[in-house]
């Protein structure tokens, strides 16, 4: 469906951006929210400010790919695809609430424009409004059975993202975590979506279950290395390309992989101010500056691309029994994106 690019991962962007999925989902969208001047439909105009312009819509094409993967008709399940982009979405908006994060994609998040309580209403409207879009598949021809097998596993996604991000609260200021921690904390709060956009795309294709079973593992694992290299990009790529500080995790105290690898491979000294750092909760820039330095000195910024590679490995294998097919190269191709270390 979409021509892979080079090595340049920005190129991979703007091939999958600009490919039939990415076309489909951006038509679909501005579609599906018009602009509206109506003062009592308040709502619709914080779905579109949240939604539009969209942004790498990684999700959702994958959701098209996986279909296409498996012999369907990716403009089948067209809604169904939308419908998990406004659950990450929604995610976003719950996630600047909770982080008190006031810019989003380069403009002021939703609840600075719209206030926290009419935002944290608007993301329950857009996880209500995913379920929805699962069944408008039915349209399609898409069978009642697959059409309740999606919803359930969308249902258990969305309960492993929660879980994900209790578990994360609980590990704030503490870089002495284990790593397979965090890990289970990322497998639960990202992994768990990715893993869901590509069974849920097999399955309303009318994959077996050992396909769906193999789109799942190649999400889940690909969202848990997709996770760690954020992590990773807000020290070594500039938040202006990246769009990830590390300000806002050493401001909240989240201890992610760098931080956590740099505890173990640190000595006492380093191990303490480690601590310190997290528990201060400073985003100035003296304190990032040290901070970064410490992730240097023990050498985390380099380890950590290992645990990346080790996630993509598997994701590889999952897709390896599949068929070969342009979709199939779709997917492959992210995680070749995956492992870039620049935006």
């Amino acid at each position: 469906m979409t021509a892979i690019a080079g090595t340049d991962p920005r190129d991979f962007l703007k091939d999958l951006a600009s490919g039939r999925a990415g076309q489909l989902l951006r038509d679909a969208l501005d579609h599906r929210w018009p602009a509206t001047t109506d003062p009592m439909d308040r709502l619709s105009t914080i779905h579109r400010y949240a939604l539009l312009p969209a942004g790498k819509l990684i999700r959702p094409i994958m959701m098209l790919e996986s279909a296409g993967a498996v012999g369907g008709r990716p403009e089948d399940i067209l809604p169904a695809a939308l419908g998990l982009e406004y659950l990450h979405v929604a995610t976003l908006v719950h996630d600047d609430i909770i982080d008190a994060d006031e810019v989003r994609r380069g403009r002021p998040a939703v609840p600075s424009v719209y206030g926290m309580p009419d935002s944290i209403v608007a993301g329950d409207a857009l996880i209500f409004t995913a379920f929805e879009a699962i069944t408008e598949c039915r349209a399609a021809g898409v069978s009642d059975a697959a059409i309740g097998t999606a919803v359930a596993i969308l249902a258990r996604a969305g309960t492993d993202l929660c879980r994900g991000q209790v578990l994360e609260a609980q590990l704030v200021g503490d870089p002495g975590v284990a790593v397979e921690t965090y890990v289970e904390m990322v497998r639960l709060k990202t992994g768990a979506l990715f893993r869901a956009v590509c069974q849920i795309g097999a399955t309303l294709a009318g994959a077996d279950p050992t396909r769906c079973a193999e789109l799942a593992s190649y999400g889940e694992h690909l969202g848990i290395a997709f996770q760690i290299r954020d992590d990773l990009l807000a020290y070594t790529t500039p938040a202006n390309e990246s769009g990830k500080s590390p300000a806002n995790d050493l401001a909240n105290g989240r201890p992610t992989l760098p931080v956590l690898l740099a505890y173990r491979a640190g000595d006492p000294d380093q191990r303490r101010r480690l601590v310190e750092a997290l528990k201060r909760r400073s985003a100035d820039p003296a304190a990032l500056a040290g901070f970064h330095e410490l992730l240097h000195e023990t050498g985390a910024l380099d380890s950590a691309p290992e645990h990346i590679a080790v996630h993509l490995d598997r994701a590889r294998g999952a897709l390896s029994t599949l068929e070969s097919s342009p979709s199939v190269s779709v997917l492959a191709g992210i995680t070749r994106w995956a492992t870039a270390r620049e935006w």
